[in-house]
Order: C-alpha cells, then sequence, then structure tokens
C-alpha cells in the first residue's frame, strides 16, 4: 500500500499539477512536453492545478508530517522554476541544478521517505548517497535533450536555456558525459550494497536508448533539423519504457 500510495501521490497529482504550472506560465503555442500541438492554458487550469497539490500535500500527512513537508518543498521549487516572478527556469546553469537536484537526489529521498517511514535509515538524507547522485545525473542528463527542440520559442519568451547555451551538438555531449557520470555512480552504488548483477541488468535494457541517442545525435550532426519535437518524444518514450520494463524485472526477480 505505501509503494502504491507513494507513486499515486507524485505521478497522479504532483507532477502532472506541476506540468500544468508550468505550461500556464509558459503558454506556449508549439510544441511541448509531450504536446505537439498544446492547448492554450486557462484560468481554470489554475485552480485545477492547485487543488491537485493541496490534495497532494493532505493525503501525504497520512503517511508522516516529514513526507508532506518533502512533497510541498518539491511543490514549492517547482514553482519557483515556473513563476513569472522568479522564473529560475530562464537561467541556464542554476535551472539546470535546480532540476537536476529537485526531480533527482530530493525525489529519491522523499521516496524512501514515504516508503519506509521518517525515522527509518533509508530516509536519513546522506543515506545511499551515489544513489541520489546517479539519479541527479541521469536528470540532468535528460533535462537539455527536452529543451532541445524549443530554442525559438524560448528565445522568444527571453529564457535561455542551457540547451540553447550548449548549442544542438554541444547538447548531445553534455547529455552523454552526464549519462557516462550516472553510471559511474551507479556502480559505485550497486557494488556498495553487492548488486553488481543489477547494474548489468540496467545496462542491458538501456542498449536501445543509447543506440537511438547514438542514431539521433549522428543526424542531429549532419542536419540541425533533426533536433526535433518528434525524435525528442521517440526517445523519451524509448527510455521510459526501457527503465520501466527493466524495473518490472527487478520486482518480478524478488
Amino acid at each position: 500500500m505505501q509503494l502504491i500510495g507513494v507513486f499515486a501521490i507524485l505521478h497522479l497529482l504532483v507532477y502532472p499539477a506541476s506540468n500544468g504550472y508550468n505550461s500556464y506560465h509558459d503558454r506556449d503555442t508549439e510544441s511541448i512536453g509531450g504536446l505537439k500541438s498544446p492547448p492554450l492554458a486557462t484560468k481554470e487550469l489554475f485552480w485545477l492545478v492547485n487543488a491537485m497539490d493541496i490534495a497532494a500535500v493532505l493525503l501525504s500527512m497520512l503517511f508522516s508530517w516529514l513526507f508532506a513537508t518533502q512533497v510541498l518543498a518539491y511543490i514549492l521549487a517547482s514553482r519557483l522554476y515556473s513563476n513569472r516572478k522568479t522564473r529560475i527556469k530562464r537561467y541556464p546553469i542554476a535551472g539546470f541544478l535546480w532540476v537536476a537536484f529537485f526531480q533527482g537526489a530530493f525525489i529519491y529521498w522523499t521516496v524512501q521517505t514515504g516508503l519506509f517511514g521518517e525515522h527509518s535509515t533509508q530516509a536519513v538524507a546522506g543515506h545511499q548517497l551515489w544513489a541520489k547522485l546517479m539519479t541527479s545525473l541521469l536528470l540532468g542528463a535528460v533535462y537539455p535533450l527536452t529543451q532541445i527542440y524549443q530554442h525559438e520559442a524560448d528565445k522568444r519568451d527571453h529564457v535561455k536555456t542551457l540547451s540553447m547555451l550548449l548549442g544542438y551538438r554541444g547538447t548531445f555531449i553534455f547529455t552523454a558525459v552526464c549519462f557516462l557520470l550516472a553510471n559511474i555512480a551507479g556502480w559505485m552504488h550497486f557494488q556498495e550494497r553487492d548488486f553488481v548483477r543489477s547494474f548489468w541488468v540496467l545496462q542491458l535494457f538501456l542498449v536501445p536508448v543509447t543506440i537511438y541517442f547514438c542514431y539521433w545525435f549522428v543526424q542531429v550532426w549532419k542536419d540541425e533539423r533533426a533536433a526535433n519535437f518528434d525524435h525528442a518524444m521517440r526517445m523519451n518514450l524509448l527510455a521510459s519504457l526501457c527503465l520501466n520494463l527493466c524495473y518490472l524485472s527487478f520486482i518480478l526477480s524478488q
């Protein structure tokens, strides 16, 4: 029940509300997230995401006050990132570090608290540092790829993203380096906990993602117009599918 509850709070309330709040402030008219032609954000969307966030915090209290506080902190961080008055996303380095930390290590810690309780060893902030570093590096690797097809839209919105700073080719090189560092951190985590076999199983499931990433990189190197929405969504869907199949295999092997 703990697992289902934490999953529902994050994936059915917190994350959708975060995306909705970001869309409300961005007023996107071009491809964004998983939508090629996003609908115009309205005031009704604003009130809906507020209601979802409140529901998420209230439900989190059923687990523990620490878990509820962590969920609230993530919601506030997400809003500071998107809100027009703070707009952390307009700064390429700060925006990158903000997302990598809060969507990576911080959420990893939050999930641990929700699953194991605030007083357990697993829920201590300093526990499993290699795993937390790996999640932040993985988020950091994906982050510029989600921006690569939005350069013109972001420029009109006076937002300078990390992908714009790096350029099209630089974005892929940066992502490759982050993935490499994430794998090193992953190896340290699995080896430290004597789960080396799990590390290699993860690598096996990531082979299709690596192949597609290299294919896309070659296409962009030849023609920067290949840095588009369709390729980004295929990459995102493939990575999500492979990771979820990997996690499912871990669960079934228990």
